[in-house]
């Protein structure tokens, strides 16, 4: 049997069974054995508070995985099991919520939406193989809506929208739809209905299923003819989804010219085409808190989603070049690591997809980032927090394994003797900076341990040591994401941590010639201490620090000059009058005077760093902050705003360019003003606004700003000097 016909054979039983009516199944855990054609992964996305997590509790409620629904309020949601998100009452994780509906499994990623949590929400998408974006009945398109829709193009995704929450005071089905619509539209596909609802607000009751013809009422279990008000509606909805089943082959498009209908499994295998292209959006709508429509989505993800045979293709990188993955259990392993978790108690969580072969418990796979054997010996499918162990994983299945030992997020698992590389996907750049610090001594043994395993968790987290400041720097998506992160620390690794904002790395410099001269005379009984130092600075443009002499006659022994230049470097390293790095110095010593008993090196040290400080004071000093290359992108409509706060921020803009219905405005903004930039740029433009920004170059501190700096600086040593 060919695939293709493999394929029809599926696609006629699974609209065979969409037609019959439905039956609760029992005994979810543990799973059935789910081969490849019968897998679908699919991702929850959407803006924050747009009801995914109660809708994959739906799912779960409704096909019998659960006894009752749970409730993010309650904090007794199967998705949001950490303690955390329980706390905040929102998603902080993806979590992998299988569903078992018409002898299918339906991996559903339930993503975060608040945009601080984007990396998560990207992971999910990574490994989806389609994409359901919710949109509240009431609030429409949100920010959220168009970022998740983004990232699903990022990874070629098919989708679905779902108007959610239609059983809320002021849900307008019509006017949101519209709404989905003309956004659809703009982004260069075309929506078509496939759910009418049946009644809106409190009274909404029930589905129109437009491909079956037929209305599912409440949860889904029970069905009924279509209620006479929507008759006209269902029929130009049904006239709208055979028109556009017919685009999907030209076979099909034949028939519809003859005929001027389709079949329903025509319809289907004609729908499947469109949206597996991305041409067409099917939209849904539901109510997810009453379970109202999760029934016919969940028919319409296994008729219409694809199963990972007619995914989106995925490569990856082998020993001569790209190599596609086909997802079959006979060839070779290529499985990404899209999850890791860490938790003192539980081990080590590693949440992967096989996008190629298949993985049987307690296996040994190669992994190709760490060049580590892996031995996968506790392999289970999840269920929120809950694991149920499998022997094998299918290829396109979505599983976990304990306890392994190099793997993080990121790697490829694969056969040592077929090396495959899947890449990472792109994620956001972390713009938001604090500068933390152990809480106690305790702490501060585990701190770097404790920061390297929490980035290996989230791959939109960073961490480093600033040479300048000597700070530890970590770096995230905004102050939620770093407030969790340090809570996490602090629950799961027994780390606490303190944070404040980072100091900006700024550099001392001179700007014109000077002298100084210092004499360091100790006596205090027994060998005294003498040197005396006679020296020159001058500005250096293209070299960080040069040191030569021009010492003539027998004042000074040239066997003084490196303890000298030591002195000063070191002065220079630690700062001379700010506490910052200084460079672009050249430094000449011209005389000096020594004692023939008392003369040591150390003398001299002590002697060359105050004639440089000395001099560092008649030769101009200046601060210079780093300057930062900035890529704002900002709808058209907002330009002005953001414009108006850079100026405000002492930034230059070097030029704008149009993009997508956007304006990118690139300037140059100090580092100093951007410390807080992602939270403002959030507010500016309503969240759809963000940015990039790179180092650029240095340039002087204005003398208004110097003042302050140093005046922070010398607070600072006198603080030091009380301890």
């Amino acid at each position: 049997m060919t695939l293709h016909t493999l394929t029809i054979h599926l696609s006629s039983f699974t609209i065979l069974q969409r037609f019959t009516s439905y039956s609760l199944q029992e005994g979810l855990f543990p799973m059935k054995e789910y081969t490849t054609e019968f897998l679908r992964n699919i991702a929850l996305v959407s803006h924050g508070g747009a009801g995914k997590t109660m809708l994959a509790e739906a799912f779960l409620h409704v096909t019998g995985a659960t006894t009752r629904l749970g409730k993010v309020e309650d904090g007794t949601a199967v998705s949001d099991y950490d303690e955390e998100e329980q706390r905040r009452k929102i998603s902080i994780y993806t979590s992998v919520i299988p569903i078992e509906h018409r002898d299918h499994k339906i991996n559903v990623l339930d993503a975060p939406g608040y945009t601080d949590f984007v990396g998560e929400m990207v992971s999910a998408l990574s490994v989806a193989d389609g994409a359901v974006i919710l949109v509240d009945a009431v609030a429409g398109i949100e920010v959220g809506t168009e970022i998740a829709w983004r990232y699903a193009d990022q990874f070629n995704l098919p989708r679905f929208i779902v108007i959610n929450k239609m059983d809320r005071d002021n849900a307008d089905f019509e006017k949101t739809y519209a709404a989905v619509e003309e956004f659809i539209k703009l982004n260069g596909k075309r929506a078509i209905k496939v759910h009418l609802p049946i009644g809106e607000k409190q009274d909404f009751k029930g589905v129109v299923d437009i491909i079956g013809m037929k209305s599912y009422m409440g949860d889904g279990k029970t069905t009924a003819e279509i209620p006479a008000e929507l008759k006209e509606a269902a029929d130009k909805s049904h006239f709208e989804l055979v028109e556009a089943a017919a685009e999907g082959e030209d076979e099909l498009m034949e028939k519809y010219l003859e005929n001027g209908s389709l079949s329903d499994e025509e319809m289907v295998r004609g729908l499947e085409d469109v949206v597996y292209a991305g041409t067409f959006v099917p939209v849904f709508c539901a109510a997810g808190a009453h379970e109202v429509g999760a029934i016919a989505l969940l028919n319409d993800i296994i008729d219409l989603m694809p199963s990972p045979l007619h995914a989106p293709k995925r490569a990856a990188q082998g020993k001569s070049g790209d190599e596609d993955l086909k997802p079959s259990d006979t060839e070779p392993l290529a499985a990404y690591v899209w999850k890791t978790t860490a938790d003192p108690f539980v081990g080590k969580m590693t949440y992967f997809r096989i996008f190629s072969g298949s993985i049987q418990a307690d296996a040994h796979v190669w992994n190709q980032n760490k060049s580590a054997d892996e031995r996968m010996s506790g392999l289970h499918f999840q269920r929120g927090k809950e694991a149920t162990a499998t022997k094998l994983v299918h290829a396109g299945d979505i599983a976990s394994v304990s306890k392994l030992n190099a793997t993080a997020t990121g790697d490829t698992f694969c056969d040592k003797g077929h090396p495959l590389t899947i890449p990472t996907p792109k994620f956001p750049a972390a713009l938001y900076r604090v500068a933390v610090a152990p809480k106690t001594q305790a702490d501060a043994a585990k701190i770097s341990t404790t920061l390297t395993r929490l980035c290996e968790e989230d791959m939109t987290l960073s961490w480093q040591n600033d040479p300048v400041t000597h700070e530890t720097v970590l770096q995230g998506m905004g102050d939620q994401h770093i407030d969790v992160a340090i809570h996490r620390a602090q629950t799961k690794f027994q780390v606490g941590l303190v944070t404040r904002e980072p100091k900006v790395p700024y550099r001392e410099g001179i700007t014109k010639k000077a002298s100084g001269q210092y004499r360091h005379k100790k006596q205090s009984g027994g060998a005294g201490q003498f040197g005396e130092v006679h020296l020159r600075i001058e500005p250096l443009p293209d070299t960080d620090f040069e040191f030569a002499d021009e010492l003539v006659g027998m004042n000074l022994s040239r066997s003084y000059l490196p303890p000298i230049e030591k002195s000063i470097r070191a002065t220079m390293e630690k700062g001379a009058f700010a506490g910052y790095p200084m460079s672009n110095v050249k430094v000449i010593v011209y005389d000096g005077k020594e004692h023939e008993v008392d003369s040591k090196p150390v003398a001299f040290e002590i002697a060359g760093r105050e004639a440089f400080k000395l001099a560092v004071q008649d030769a101009g000093p200046v601060l210079f902050e780093p300057i930062m290359n900035v890529r704002i992108t900002c709808p058209d409509a907002h330009m002005g705003d953001v414009m108006s706060d850079l100026n405000a921020r002492r930034g230059r803009v070097q030029g704008t360019e149009a993009e997508h219905g956007n304006t990118v405005i690139i300037a140059h903004v100090p580092m100093a003003e951007m410390l807080k930039y992602t939270t403002q740029i959030r507010s500016l433009t309503g969240g759809r606004g963000y940015f990039t920004m790179e180092f650029d170059h240095y340039e002087m501190v204005p003398s208004h700003i110097t003042g302050p700096i140093i005046e922070a600086h010398k607070k600072e040593l006198e603080a030091k000097k009380e301890e």
